[in-house]
């Protein structure tokens, strides 16, 4: 039987809504859709570039809580509102992503505030031990 466990942020949409930030299910790592919320202080900037910076902050805590790192993502998926601000953000992720070189999607869709200006999905493979 494998390991299935949520990995929980304390944000208050998880509770609200009913999800987890991450699943653990044996091998694979399953961080939900991720936005620039810092969930210590329930806040979000208005820039798309910090707010890329904290979703990856929030995403590498997952990870990190399921005991893996932005080296064992496979898949990534970048989902925002607007296309234009995609770019500016790039030297963020390939920070992150640049030598991991996952798969890689990017939508332009709306998101469940309207603050929200990126939203970033993982898939990441537990190193074997």
């Amino acid at each position: 039987m494998t390991e299935r466990r949520a990995i929980l942020s304390g944000s208050v949409f998880e509770e609200q809504i009913g999800y987890a930030r991450a699943v653990v299910d044996g091998d694979w790592v399953h961080v939900s859709g991720t936005t620039g919320y810092d969930y210590a202080t329930m806040t979000i900037s208005d820039d798309v570039v910090e707010q890329a910076e904290q979703c990856l902050r929030n995403i590498g805590a997952a990870l990190a809580e399921a005991g893996c790192a932005f080296a064992d993502v496979v898949r990534v998926r970048y989902l925002l509102p607007e296309r234009e601000d995609f770019e500016p953000c790039w030297p963020v992720l390939r920070r992150a992503f640049g030598e991991v070189r996952p798969a890689a999607t990017m939508m332009v869709c709306g998101l469940a505030d309207p603050r929200m200006r990126i939203e970033i999905e993982v898939y990441a493979r537990r190193p074997s031990v």
